[in-house]
């Protein structure tokens, strides 16, 4: 018995007319449509007369669902597996059902389509040729204030998703730990409140707080110079951010700031004594 496929589908992040006629092809051809949010999935299909049989496919049931639709594959059925919005798999649980498939050595077949970091990329005015994304940041403050230590001496452009809830937290961590780098902010692109905010990462900070903290932001900055280093971060704002937002003991702060920044404890110490000082 042949194999079914598992299609990998792009649909649109907005803008409903952004789908490809490949993917309304093969999402009307397939035997079940394995989606992230049912409901709004049923949206996409009703738009384009689609009646393909509509299954859910989550973060909090891929380990029991990817085996089951994996078993489907193996009867020679085929898959097409949907994100809410953009690509499946960029920051979604398709990744458990794609490796899945992949080890039952199942077809795994891309239909192209949008994704909210490429189309931000493609309008910043921020160099195209090398990139990395990291997604979504840690939501822990100190993890994410670690997680952009390392990123610091990236000397590509990188980009980031964020949640509006999160937002404001991520440009300020951005602002302590990367400097006053260029950055273009993304907000609802292709829908009707699309958004596009240019400038360094203080200035994008303003034109949000006088802006509109909802839907899906993607932010783009600026890599940091050739032979970039570490000591261009702040120790008295690091120390500020674990003490302030984190709320660390400054004991166990200042040897959180001493490891990640690298710098002696004494020195960090002196910082804190002022940081006392100022409060």
């Amino acid at each position: 018995m042949p194999l079914g496929v598992l299609y990998i589908v792009a649909t649109p992040i907005g803008n409903l007319e952004d789908i490809t006629l490949r993917a309304i092809r093969v999402l009307k051809e397939a035997d079940v449509i394995a989606a992230e949010d049912t409901r709004h999935t049923q949206k996409l299909l009703s738009k384009f007369d689609i009646h393909t049989p509509l299954t859910s496919y989550h973060d909090h049931n891929k380990e029991e669902k990817a085996p089951v639709l994996v078993a489907r594959l193996l009867e020679g059925k085929n898959v097409a597996l949907v994100s809410d919005a953009g690509t499946p798999g960029i920051s979604d649980p398709g990744y458990f059902l794609i490796n899945l498939a992949v080890d039952q050595k199942i077809p795994v077949v891309p239909i192209p389509g949008a994704t909210a970091a490429i189309a931000a990329l493609s309008v910043s005015g921020l160099p195209t040729d090398r990139f990395v994304f990291e997604g979504f940041l840690p939501s822990k403050h100190t993890a994410r204030m670690k997680r952009l230590i390392e990123l610091a001496k990236e000397e590509r452009t990188l980009i980031f998703y964020e949640a509006p809830h999160r937002i404001m937290q991520a440009l300020e961590d951005m602002q302590t730990v990367l400097g006053d780098r260029k950055a273009v902010l993304t907000r609802e692109l292709t829908k009707v409140h699309e958004q596009v905010l240019r400038g360094r990462i203080p200035d994008v900070r303003r034109q949000l707080e006088a802006g509109s903290m909802k839907g899906e932001f993607t932010i783009i900055v600026e890599a940091a110079a050739s032979g970039a280093d570490r000591v261009n971060i702040s120790p008295e704002e690091y120390l500020k951010n674990l003490i302030l937002h984190r709320g660390l003991p400054k004991k166990e702060a200042i040897a959180v700031a001493a490891h990640d920044l690298g710098m002696p404890k004494k020195e960090i110490y002196k910082i804190g004594l002022m940081i006392k000082e100022e409060g």
